[in-house]
């Protein structure tokens, strides 16, 4: 699809009385599907790897939202006092539920969320439809919560997820209610452990797959894995919201 065949539209919508901001990547297809995606707890909608997803779903005849969560980019709010889990939970629920209201794309929707967004996309989809996900090195829980043998989020990784109290999380009960998931994640990853990618997929239903990326790190650094990446996550998608 050429790119004089897409649209690119500037959204606003409301979140808890704040205003957030996206863009819509529309291709020429009628009503297509929908990929909303989230991005990592210091990053924004302009995040390389929403920009290259966005232009690989559009090229498969699918629409790709990206906004920024509340506190970050050009959305309304001060990030450390908006920023929590459940808060960014309500902000992609609200996000689903103003793509929905629109007459310009359709009714299936798929996640894509990286680091924090993708705990956000885990949380969500356990409690709304949604026809597929694909994650990338997103945590299960947080630095401040430790359970039995499983590893947590590394406690001096720069407070990826704030302070305890407002942040301590653990979502792996949400997982049983999840199935059609892509999981990516870096072998190395310095800020989340393999572990959680590992746990993922054990606990998520079928159909799932994991990738590990040999010697992959938290950003993704890798020019090859990024491509690897963006090709598998676009072809997930198209699989789980236009061959059905």
């Amino acid at each position: 699809m050429s790119a004089k065949n897409l649209t690119l539209k500037d959204i606003s919508f409301y979140c808890d009385g704040l205003i957030l901001k996206g863009t819509l990547h529309l291709p020429a297809t009628v009503k297509p599907p929908v990929v909303i995606g989230c991005h990592g707890l210091y990053s924004n909608c302009n995040s390389p790897k929403q920009m290259a997803l966005a232009t690989a779903c559009n090229a498969h005849g699918m629409a790709y939202f990206r906004f920024d969560h509340r506190g970050c980019g050009n959305s309304q709010g001060k990030f450390e006092t908006v920023t929590s889990l459940e808060a960014r939970c309500r902000d992609l629920k609200s996000a689903m539920k103003f793509i929905e209201s629109r007459d310009d794309t359709g009714h299936r929707i798929g996640l894509f969320g990286s680091s924090m967004g993708g705990t956000v996309c885990l949380c969500v989809a356990g409690k709304l439809k949604v026809s597929t996900i694909v994650t990338f090195a997103a945590p299960l829980r947080s630095a401040t919560h430790h359970e039995g043998h499983h590893h947590s989020v590394r406690p001096d990784a720069g407070g990826i997820f704030l302070d305890a109290g407002k942040s301590d999380f653990d979502i792996s009960g949400n997982l049983s209610r999840i199935s059609n998931i892509l999981i990516f994640h870096g072998e190395a990853d310095e800020t989340v452990p393999l572990s959680h990618a590992l746990e993922i997929h054990r606990l998520a239903g079928d159909p799932k797959k994991l990738v590990v990326q040999q010697n992959g790190d938290h950003r993704m650094s890798n020019a090859d894995h990024q491509q690897d990446f963006i090709r598998a996550a676009a072809a997930w998608f198209k699989s789980g919201l236009m061959d059905h």
